[in-house]
């Protein structure tokens, strides 16, 4: 933001009294104007032991694959900001079963909330925002063709779980290396990981 939805003026990057980092503020009406990170809500759906994956249409990652899953609107919770989304990038009914991880991305001010779901009927189709959406065996997932590195690793986690024959509930942060392409999930670390069982078993 370069100007005041308030009153017009200028704003100027300072501290206001009381905080502790650099805000956006108005240089005539005194109004702080506050940038906090986004949430990202999406759904790991297993049907028949597959996982279903949309192929995106748009960018960024155009053509490479992902969970359904985008922005939370306001005035919805986490659940039905990604129910909404598989709805509106897999066509698909789902049938939330647990919380799968909670995932930070600092370096870009996003954390992604991803749930175990399940399709409440098998029927599927490419939306809008998807070339193609298919059911992928664990053996299958294309992990070279995955478009965000915090899916590389929610997807490498819940392969895990799945293996190990227990749902988990990850808690972590996907930090950049610094260098390297920021969509390669080589480049990528997974700190701060804490895993606790769930109530929930697999169905």
């Amino acid at each position: 933001m370069k100007y005041c939805s308030q009153c017009g003026a200028h704003l100027t990057q300072a501290v206001p009294e009381g905080d502790d980092r650099s805000r956006s503020v108005c240089t005539s009406c005194n109004e702080i104007f506050y940038v906090n990170p986004k949430n990202v809500v999406g759904c790991v759906i297993e049907h028949e032991r597959r996982l279903l994956l949309c192929r995106r249409a748009i960018e960024p990652r155009v053509g490479l694959w992902t969970v359904a899953g985008g922005y939370r609107e306001l005035r919805e919770t986490v659940v039905q900001g990604a129910i909404r989304e598989t709805r509106e990038e897999a066509c698909a009914e789902v049938r939330v079963v647990g919380l799968h991880a909670l995932l930070d991305i600092p370096h870009i001010g996003q954390s992604y909330v991803l749930f175990r779901a399940q399709l409440a009927s098998p029927e599927f189709r490419a939306g809008i925002e998807s070339q193609e959406v298919a059911l992928f065996s664990l053996d299958d997932i294309p992990w070279e063709e995955l478009a965000f590195p915090v899916i590389h690793h929610a997807l490498r986690l819940y392969v895990e779980d799945r293996r190990r024959g227990t749902p988990r509930v990850h808690l972590g942060s996907i930090e950049w290396g610094g260098t390297g392409s920021r969509f390669d999930w080589r480049t990528y670390r997974l700190n701060e990981h804490r895993a606790a069982g769930s109530a929930e078993s697999w169905e």
